[in-house]
C-alpha cells in the first residue's frame, strides 16, 4: 500500500472505543442553541471574507512605521523559529499510526472515563471560552477603553491573524474532529465545525498568556498560574468532544509562536 492510500485510509476509518456505559451528551436548548446554530451555519468563507475586511481596517490604524521594526525584531528570535519547526514537526507526526492511537486513549479517558456531573460539564463548557477569540476581542476592547491602545491593537491584531492561520492550516491538514471519528464519543456543548488540528481556543489561550506575561513582566510563579490555565482550556477542548490531545498540543505551540510575534508587534511602538 503507497504512503497515500495508507495516510488516506488511516484519516477516514472509523474507530470505536471500547464498549463502556454511554455517558450522556451535554445539550445546549433554548436561545443558546438557536444562537450557536445560527453562527454554526455561516459559512466558512464569510468568515474568512470578515477577519480579512476587520484586518485590513486594523492594519490602516496601525502608524506606518511600525512595519519596519517589526521585521527588525524578526532577526534575533531563535526562540520563534524553533517553535515554527516543533509545529511542523506534530504536524507531520499525524501520520504516525501509533500516535494516533495514543490520541484516540487520551482523548477518551478525559471525555468518557469517569462519571459527568452536570455542575462538572457546565464548569467545563464555560471554562473553554476562554480560548474563544471573542474572549480575547473583548479583551482588546476592554484595553483601548483603559486607554492602553498599543496593547489593545497587538491583542486585535494577534487574534485576527491568528484565526486566519489557525482557518488555513485547518484546511490544509483536514484532521477530522474525533467526534466525529470515533463512535459514541462524547458531545459537550455544540459540535464544533471544520477540521481539527490545530486547537484554535487552545492556540488563543496561549497567545494571550504569552503577550500579556511579557507585556506586565509577571514573576515566574504567576507566569506558571497563566500557563496552567491556558493548557486547561487545552484539556476542555478534550473533555468537551471536539479536539485530540496533539490539535492541543500544535495549539500550544502556535498560540506561544504567535504570542512572540505580537510582542514583537507591541515593541514597535
Amino acid at each position: 500500500m503507497s504512503w497515500f492510500n495508507w495516510h488516506n485510509s488511516l484519516n477516514h476509518k472509523e474507530i470505536k472505543p471500547s464498549d463502556e456505559i454511554r455517558i450522556p451528551d451535554l445539550e445546549i436548548h433554548g436561545t443558546g442553541k438557536k444562537i450557536i446554530n445560527r453562527i454554526r451555519q455561516i459559512p466558512h468563507i464569510y468568515w474568512l471574507i470578515i477577519i480579512t475586511v476587520l484586518l485590513v481596517i486594523l492594519l490602516n490604524l496601525i502608524p506606518s512605521y511600525a512595519g519596519t521594526v517589526f521585521l527588525s525584531g524578526l532577526k534575533d528570535q531563535g526562540t520563534l523559529v524553533s517553535l515554527v519547526i516543533i509545529f511542523g514537526l506534530v504536524a507531520i507526526s499525524l501520520v504516525w499510526s501509533v500516535g494516533q492511537r495514543i490520541d484516540v486513549w487520551v482523548f477518551l479517558y478525559f471525555n468518557m472515563h469517569g462519571r459527568r456531573e452536570p455542575w462538572l460539564d457546565w464548569m467545563m463548557l464555560g471554562f473553554t471560552q476562554i480560548g474563544s477569540g471573542i474572549f480575547a476581542m473583548i479583551i482588546a476592547i476592554i484595553f483601548y477603553i483603559s486607554g492602553n491602545h498599543l496593547m489593545a491593537y497587538a491583542f486585535a491584531l494577534g487574534t485576527l491573524t491568528l484565526w486566519m492561520v489557525v482557518g488555513l492550516i485547518k484546511v490544509l491538514v483536514h484532521r477530522r474532529r474525533p467526534y466525529i471519528r470515533l463512535e459514541n464519543s462524547r458531545i459537550v456543548g455544540s459540535p464544533a465545525s471544520g477540521c481539527s488540528f490545530p486547537s484554535g481556543h487552545t492556540s488563543q489561550s496561549f497567545f494571550m498568556v504569552t503577550l500579556l506575561s511579557h507585556y506586565y513582566q509577571v514573576s515566574f510563579s504567576l507566569w506558571l498560574l497563566m500557563v496552567t490555565l491556558a493548557l486547561f482550556v487545552g484539556i476542555t477542548r478534550i473533555y468537551v468532544g471536539m479536539h485530540y490531545p496533539r490539535d492541543v498540543l500544535g495549539g500550544a505551540i502556535l498560540g506561544t509562536a504567535w504570542g512572540l510575534l505580537g510582542v514583537i508587534v507591541n515593541s514597535s511602538f
